[in-house]
């Protein structure tokens, strides 16, 4: 029997927004550590670190760890829908497109996950409440980026597709995500990033050789906060929304990187405040409390009790 989980959705909200928060703060940390790092090395490194950080912490706290090559599979498969595509596909396609148009691009993966689970998956209820979430949420983060973004659609054809691949693997990823609810997120996340580190090292050795490196103090540094902050602390929290508000829900967290980089700049680096930006943002989170205001059936909190699971050995 499923339990009706409708009492926590102002604790739920809350860790949207500090989702919103960590997966909206790492551009300032990676653009220090781009400074002596190259791209590849660097994603390889922050996947390997945040990776070993939540093996640690579920060791710690005695999760149960799948043994099964089913879980291989779908780990693996969630590590490149979650981290290599995704990761691949923005730092490629970033390079040729203006920074405003990529984040409006980059924010339609919860319109991607409506239209996945429209025409194909149907795992998840899309009522007009939902809907309307969803686009205000994606109107207001046009209007931070401003409608002249929008006038270089079709500027840079490649680079703007692999931008919106880059949204749409995260959005398959939201999806795909919601078949470990039976596990415990520490673990599901620590399975992820080890995959999508396991995929990246063979490109980050044969291409930029990083033994050659000498990086910087402040590079390794922003990169050991990215790493266990926003990447670890990130990705336990979204794989615990997966199970609570859905994969629309979570995906809608997207919405917020934006806004959270212009706020960042506005408190800390002293740029202008303007009242669209209040606007655009009030947009932003109506959209949220749109999306994850309604009630969702969910199976009862079963952490480390799936299938085919066994604890970590000499605990």
């Amino acid at each position: 029997m499923h339990a009706r989980e409708s009492t926590t959705r102002s604790y739920d909200f809350g860790w949207i927004l500090l989702l919103g928060v960590l997966w909206g703060t790492p551009y300032a940390l990676t653009k220090i550590s781009l400074q002596s790092i190259p791209p590849l090395t660097l994603v390889t490194a922050r996947v390997a670190v945040a990776a070993a950080v939540l093996w640690f912490v579920a060791i710690v706290m005695r999760r149960r760890i799948p043994a099964s090559w089913r879980f291989a599979g779908r780990i693996s498969i969630q590590g490149m829908l979650s981290c290599v595509a995704p990761y691949t596909l923005l730092a490629f396609g970033q390079q040729t497109v203006d920074s405003g148009l990529a984040a409006v691009l980059n924010s339609t993966a919860p319109l991607f996950v409506c239209l996945i689970n429209f025409l194909w998956t149907q795992h998840e209820k899309l009522t007009p409440r939902k809907i309307l979430g969803v686009t205000s949420g994606f109107v207001g983060v046009t209007a931070i980026a401003g409608t002249t973004a929008l006038a270089g659609l079709g500027g840079q054809v490649p680079g703007q597709t692999m931008i919106v691949l880059a949204a749409i693997s995260s959005a398959m990823s939201a999806i795909h995500g919601r078949r470990f609810e039976s596990i415990a997120p520490e673990v599901v996340a620590a399975g992820t990033l080890t995959a999508a580190a396991i995929m990246l090292l063979p490109f980050a050795l044969f291409l930029e050789e990083p033994w050659r490196l000498s990086p910087s103090a402040s590079s390794l540094a922003a990169l050991l906060i990215n790493a266990v902050a926003a990447t670890a602390l990130g990705f336990v929290i979204y794989f615990r929304l997966l199970r609570t508000i859905g994969s629309v829900g979570t995906a809608s967290t997207s919405y917020l990187k934006p806004a959270v980089g212009v706020l960042i700049g506005i408190l800390l680096l002293g740029e202008t405040f303007t009242w669209s930006f209040v606007v655009a943002l009030g947009a932003i989170l109506f959209g949220l409390v749109a999306i994850n205001s309604e009630r969702r059936d969910v199976p009862p909190n079963a952490v480390g009790r799936g299938k085919d699971q066994i604890t970590v050995p000499g605990l």
